[in-house]
């Protein structure tokens, strides 16, 4: 099925000068047979919407050398926890171009549930550099922080956290 937009729904000035949007609207469920006009209009007005965000400016993250580097040492360091028999986590602390800090996860092996590979690699990055403050640094995790190393990494600093194989930033820990 096709919506077309009206010019109510559309965001503004997100699209000038190009044609009125259309979109290929999947309704499912419970709203499947429905006529259009009876359908809610949050269905319609969600659809519409969705379909601006291509033409949206969103910021890339660049993917340079360094930050390759850190995630394949990451995904190495997941590796050697699985090897050990804990859970398949690792974490990097990038501060520029240098590793300053790496872990795998310890949780099993250690049995510290606070062990995750991303407090680990801040420990790490921490007693390497002789400083709690890791202002500037950039975590490289294999997988989305928790709350409880988003809050850590927080604390100390983290400028940007990095995580999983596409390398999606998180930005600053909250």
């Amino acid at each position: 099925m096709i919506v077309r937009c009206p010019p109510a729904w559309r965001p503004r000035g997100a699209l000038p000068g190009l044609p009125p949007l259309v979109v290929r609207a999947p309704f499912g469920g419970q709203n499947a047979g429905m006529p259009l006009h009876l359908r809610p209009p949050g269905i319609r007005r969600r659809s519409c919407l969705l379909a601006a965000l291509p033409w949206l400016p969103v910021p890339a993250l660049a993917t340079d050398a360094p930050l390759r580097e850190a995630m394949r040492r990451a995904e190495a360091l997941r590796d050697e926890a699985l090897r050990a028999g804990d859970q398949p986590f690792g974490a990097v602390v990038l501060r520029g171009e240098l590793i300053v800090g790496a872990a795998p996860s310890r949780v099993v092996t250690a049995s510290d549930p606070t062990a995750h590979a991303e407090m680990e690699a801040i420990r790490d990055a921490a007693r390497r550099l002789r400083m709690r403050d890791l202002s500037g640094c950039v975590l490289v995790s294999t997988s989305r922080p928790c709350r409880m190393c988003e809050a850590a990494a927080g604390w100390a600093g983290i400028s940007r956290m990095v995580y999983g194989e596409a390398m999606t930033d998180a930005g600053a820990p909250r």
